[in-house]
């Protein structure tokens, strides 16, 4: 086991492995370091924060050796994965899952993590790990959904553009994971009205909103890319609320980049509503792209 956050091959991706599922996260993982080359790292978190007067509270030596066999498994499953291809590497670390995962990523290449699902109410008290890590991270940080196996054909890399020109770094980003996959690169752009002002406007107003807002992409995706790029991409522009449009873009995905606030602000550090939400809901992997350097950088 190492504690450098490089390899020989560069920056390592980081995977998180919690107390369930991580099959997937892992099977996304060891693809992408096998494709880039890099070390593969996993890291589990003994979370030792005192509980409830209600719970167990068991002692330190048996959270440690349970968390010791949990990673135990899934270095074993990775070494599968890569089967030789590049190294694997783990920590077990005490600490919060999110501050653990925060501290490693920092030298990252990517920071992979899985997600489950969850009900409607669940979903109100509960915020993702990803969402959490990614608050505080540069690098790129990818929610793959429980369930999820690379069919081994690439298909598309969804962009979620929300304001095309404020949207450089998610379609760099998705110009490269396109080219690096051979898959066909889908810009998704929404846009809605109040509710009050709904079948207010003629069939001909909402055309030209809609022709208007693909022209905005199209030329951001030129001024990142080139023109080539921008003739060959599938350019959609949908009227709805934005993280009902990309979760439904998600479906049939290989890849889905979204952007993210700066998580760097001081006060109210978060990745977005939208974000959020596309987290729980997407049907593929969601990456969040590393946002602009802030001038101001805060470190938590």
């Amino acid at each position: 086991m190492t504690e450098q956050g490089t390899t020989a091959h560069g920056p390592r991706i980081v995977v998180g492995v919690g107390p369930e599922e991580v099959e997937s996260a892992l099977a996304f993982a060891a693809a992408e370091a096998v494709r880039a080359g890099c070390g593969l790292h996993l890291v589990h978190a003994v979370d030792l924060t005192p509980m409830a007067a209600d719970h167990v509270l068991l002692p330190a030596v048996d959270m440690d050796a349970w968390g010791a066999g949990r990673i135990a498994e899934a270095v074993k499953l990775a070494d599968e994965l890569v089967d030789g291809a590049v190294p694997v590497t783990h920590d077990l670390v005490r600490g919060t899952p999110v501050g653990a995962l925060v501290e490693v990523g920092r030298t990252a290449r990517m920071v992979v993590l899985e997600h489950r699902h969850l009900s409607r109410l669940s979903r109100i008290v509960n915020r993702t790990v990803a969402g959490g890590v990614a608050a505080h991270l540069r690098v790129p940080v990818v929610a793959v959904p429980s369930g999820w196996r690379p069919d081994g054909e690439p298909r598309v890399v969804v962009a979620g553009v929300d304001v095309p020109e404020r949207s450089d770094e998610v379609l760099r980003a998705a110009l490269a994971e396109a080219h690096a996959r051979g898959a066909r690169l889908r810009l998704v752009h929404s846009w809605s009205l109040p509710t009050a002002y709904e079948g207010m406007f003629p069939p001909e107003d909402v055309r030209g909103w809609s022709d208007t807002a693909r022209a905005e992409v199209c030329a951001a995706l030129d001024r990142v890319g080139d023109l080539t790029a921008a003739m060959d991409a599938d350019v959609r522009v949908e009227q709805g609320r934005a993280s009902e449009v990309l979760v439904e873009a998600s479906a049939g995905a290989e890849l889905l980049v979204i952007g993210r606030h700066d998580p760097l602000v001081p006060i109210g550090s978060h990745v977005g509503p939208v974000a959020r939400a596309v987290l729980r809901e997407a049907t593929c992997p969601v990456l969040l792209a590393t946002p602009r350097p802030h001038r101001a950088a805060y470190h938590p």
